[in-house]
């Protein structure tokens, strides 16, 4: 039996032990912090803990669930690979990462989960050996140690509370100064984590791993560890620290949605509608909406899942071509796939009544209740729009027209293994976010608004699709070609060169600098007046030297004939 089906039976069970004992914690309003004592040495224990609540049991429920249908999904899709068992230990080493960031109440256990996902996310990027994956590797790698760096330094502050147990602290030292301090900091790194402004640039890069890694950290792991930890510090988070979250999620989602409209690799456009939604999360949990953030996630997860296994699926029938002007009518060669991904696509859209709908609709409605100005409520919906326009033109380039592939060609939907892992989420796609809220929201939301304001959404919705079939047809007619490259390249389309700022801008300056200073001083003034000089220096004086030791007896006797001389002069 493979390592594949052993780790899908596996996850699978304990998915279905943690969905029914979260279940149970939230019916009786019940929650376990559990402290195994690893070791003691003259009183100094090494205590793990482990928190069991309704919210970390569903979490990891899912992550389970997820991850067991991408190990099974993953049997076909990378079964050309020679080291396919070191690629499933990395995704298990991945999940279990997270598992640990999700079940710790503790900064210590939760610091070895948020360093073990940031790891091996880079062993998983650079998988595919080659430049583009190293270069995108490095730079995942490195802009989150910058959160790793805010989480070692909120352990540092918490010595002040003489434990790294911060549930504890959480109601009662909410208001102190080293808490503030504490929360910029996880406030930083759970940024970094959810790739928000301006930390963004790598979401997209992370898409040179292979697509059930992208299907996994898209969904449930790497960037849902960032709003899962906000999630938990939302209580101490202040109002200053809520206004700067909500100002940079508010931009992200904006900024993601843009960038999705002028983007043609089908990865990267399912990523920045990934980091879209993180936005949307982010800015409702700065409301005060924890509840709703993570509602969102869960249901976010079920189908951005499985929209990059109908990708994944795609680009493998396609011989790995990644770009969606060389598809087209798919719908024809792969029905079932292509039926999945619109179920995905409209799921994400908020489509009634699918499960994306429900947590989307019901945040939309809120910050339309609240008081917040009309820069919130514009950039909101503008977002939706701009999800329902990129997903609609995704949807008109990939499944409609003509195939712009090979005209030699067979592609079908034979793939039954893959298949079959899509068929694993696609209903919990379609009825998991009512369910859900059943489960979750105990209370309904009361929504009070007129008429014009609750059907804001379906008319933005319906503009945005509209829009999105109007563009990729304009880019697509023969009149219009010269528009594809202004298209492409304009600054919206760069994700207002934030790339350019986390790579380039980084790069090229201090290097500029370093080759004038090793110009003007390693090669120049301090080679002149340093080494060299000293070489030159020291080369006279021991030349001088050596003559004087060469000749030394005569050297004697004329200092001794001189001071005769001198002798006989002073006696005169």
């Amino acid at each position: 039996m493979s390592v594949c089906l052993i780790y899908f039976v596996i996850f699978l069970i304990l998915s279905l032990l943690s969905f029914f004992m979260s279940l149970n914690f939230m019916s009786l309003d019940y929650s376990i912090v559990l402290e195994i004592e690893m070791i003691s040495i003259n009183s100094s224990s090494v205590v793990m803990s482990l928190v069991l609540d309704w919210m970390s049991l569903l979490f990891a429920s899912f992550v389970l669930f997820i991850s067991s249908m991408v190990i099974f999904y993953s049997y076909e899709y990378m079964s050309g690979d020679l080291s396919m068992n070191r690629f499933i230990m990395l995704v298990v080493m991945f999940v279990v990462s997270m598992l640990l960031l999700i079940f710790s109440p503790n900064l210590i256990s939760i610091l070895l989960g948020w360093d073990g996902l940031g790891l091996v996310s880079y062993c998983l990027v650079i998988y595919y050996q080659n430049v583009k994956s190293f270069n995108a590797g490095m730079l995942t790698a490195l802009t989150n140690r910058l959160g790793d760096v805010a989480f070692l330094m909120s352990i540092a502050w918490m010595f002040n509370f003489g434990s790294w147990n911060y549930l504890f602290f959480l109601d009662f030292m909410s208001s102190s100064l080293e808490m503030e301090v504490i929360m910029i900091l996880m406030l930083l790194a759970g940024m970094t984590k959810s790739a928000q402004i301006p930390f963004s640039s790598w979401l997209p890069a992370a898409m040179a791993a292979p697509t059930p890694v992208s299907s996994l950290v898209h969904s449930s792991t790497l960037v849902t560890a960032g709003v899962y930890l906000l999630i938990r510090f939302n209580f101490c988070m202040g109002d200053s620290v809520k206004m700067i979250l909500l100002f940079v999620a508010s931009l992200t989602m904006f900024m993601a949605g843009l960038g999705a409209s002028y983007e043609y690799d089908l990865k990267k456009i399912i990523a920045l509608s990934t980091l879209s939604q993180l936005g949307l999360m982010m800015s409702i949990l700065a409301m005060g909406g924890y509840v709703l953030a993570f509602y969102h996630l869960l249901t976010h997860a079920l189908f951005k899942a499985l929209l990059f296994m109908c990708a994944g699926a795609m680009i493998h029938s396609l011989g790995n071509c990644q770009d969606i002007r060389f598809m087209g009518g798919m719908i024809d060669r792969l029905p079932l796939t292509c039926m999945f991904f619109i179920i995905c696509n409209l799921s994400l859209c908020g489509l009634p009544f699918l499960s994306g709908f429900y947590s989307k609709d019901l945040i939309l409605e809120v910050v339309s209740m609240e008081n917040l100005g009309l820069y919130v409520y514009f950039i909101y919906f503008v977002s939706t729009g701009l999800t329902v326009s990129y997903t609609f033109r995704l949807i008109y380039y990939v499944l409609s027209g003509d195939f712009n592939y090979f005209s030699f060609q067979s592609i079908n939907d034979t793939g039954m293994v893959m298949l079959k892992g899509m068929l694993g989420i696609i209903m919990f796609v379609v009825f998991m976010g009512s369910s859900l809220s059943w489960m979750i929201l105990s209370t309904p939301y009361f929504i009070c608004l007129s008429m014009l304001m609750k059907m804001m959404t379906l008319i933005v919705t319906l503009v945005g699709g509209f829009m999105g079939y109007q563009l990729a047809q304009l880019v697509l007619s023969y009149k219009s070609k010269s528009l594809e490259f202004i298209w492409s390249s304009m600054f919206f389309g760069t994700m207002w060169n934030t790339p350019y700022i986390s790579t380039f801008g980084i790069n090229y300056y201090p290097l500029r600098e370093g080759a004038k200073i090793y110009e003007l001083m390693d090669q120049g003034w301090s080679e002149y007046l340093g080494s060299q000089n000293f070489y030159f220096s020291l080369s006279l004086w021991s030349k001088f030297f050596q003559v004087f030791h060469s000749n030394n007896l005569k050297i004697f006797l004329s200092l001794t004939v001189m001071w005769i001389m001198f002798l006989v002069l002073m006696i005169i």
